[in-house]
């Protein structure tokens, strides 16, 4: 049994290369991968060896997919073969080995629809970390794939109203079909008068800022109401923005929530401060009772031989396609 991954060479260089498998160990499966999801933003990041993103080369890009197992090492007992399972930090590959503690997709969610589950994880922790309460106002600056899980959260934690902002029409026609009050366009001249106007003169009082721009994490600034709140979200690769920390946070009370993934909790969950698997489930309730929608993310389902393709798009296109699949079914 053969392996294939996607490898990143070098720069914007990907290459589908044939491996063998690893023999499991007691406590280890292997797992079919069907489809893997690619973060168009952090992956273009790492691709085109921006700061603060992936280190060296040659590597094996992608973390967020689903499959089946396969196969079982002999002291498993929290999973058999034949049960779909999220797969994390796994990279874009046909088969996976992981440990036994995985998370199972429930029988209402499609394969296709789970393996956004660990994308997803990363906007619901930056949510949370924002405290929502029913009625307040909230703004998701870019609509990139985790900008879009992230209206969503927020819709379902009652904000009102809820802005996004984005420079393309397209991301804010479909912002608007997934609940989104008022859809920005962060270039236009008197961008931060609409927000005002919308919010009575107020500001807005919780952000999530997922561009990873400094240059919009200080028009958020501009625009937070008096101790608002904003969750860093987006990773911000080049610092090019001075920001004017007494102006717009110390005096103001504003308070800055690093959302990062890696700061969430490991082992258990908290209120607001919840580990990634429990974060799976809970998105996989949602999708399961139709309260989150992953599919109208998805813009293109390409076969991984396309990879090539895929990370030369990714590193030519400042506003590439939402939710790009690889869909290993077909590999052999």
């Amino acid at each position: 049994m053969k392996n294939y991954q996607i490898i990143m060479e070098s720069v914007s260089n990907a290459v589908l290369k044939e491996n063998d498998l690893p023999e499991l160990k007691e406590d280890q499966v292997l797992i079919r991968n069907e489809y893997t999801v690619v973060s168009a933003g952090t992956e273009r990041a790492w691709s085109m060896d921006m700061p603060n993103a992936h280190s060296t080369f040659p590597y094996m890009p992608g973390y967020s997919g689903a499959g089946e197992v396969v196969r079982i090492g002999g002291g498993v007992t929290k999973v058999k073969v034949g049960d779909r399972v999220v797969v994390n930090w796994a990279g874009h590959q046909l088969y996976s080995v992981k440990n036994e503690n995985l998370v199972q997709i429930p029988e209402q969610v499609s394969t296709l629809d789970a393996a956004f589950a660990h994308i997803a994880s990363f906007p619901l922790n930056g949510v949370r970390k924002l405290h929502l309460e029913i009625g307040e106002s909230a703004m998701i600056a870019g609509q990139g794939i985790l900008g879009v899980f992230a209206l969503q959260f927020a819709g379902l934690c009652g904000a009102v109203p809820l802005l996004v902002s984005d420079f393309s029409p397209e991301r804010r026609d479909l912002a608007k079909k997934l609940g989104a009050d008022w859809a920005l366009n962060p270039g236009d001249k008197d961008y931060l008068e609409q927000i005002r106007e919308i919010t009575g003169g107020e500001g807005v009082r919780a952000v999530v800022e997922v561009t990873g721009s400094a240059a919009a994490l200080q028009q958020a600034l501009e625009y937070i109401a008096w101790e608002g709140r904003i969750s860093l979200l987006g990773c911000t690769r080049v610092s090019d923005v001075p920001i004017d920390f007494y102006k717009y946070i110390h005096r103001r009370g504003v308070q800055l929530f690093g959302a990062h993934t890696f700061s969430r909790a490991k082992q258990e969950s908290a209120p607001y401060h919840w580990t990634e698997q429990d974060d799976y489930r809970a998105f996989l309730k949602l999708v399961a009772n139709g309260k989150i929608k992953a599919s109208p993310i998805i813009s293109e389902i390409v076969s991984p031989e396309k990879a090539h393709d895929v990370y030369r798009m990714l590193a030519e296109n400042k506003n590439p396609p939402l939710g790009i699949v690889f869909d290993w079914t077909k590999i052999a």
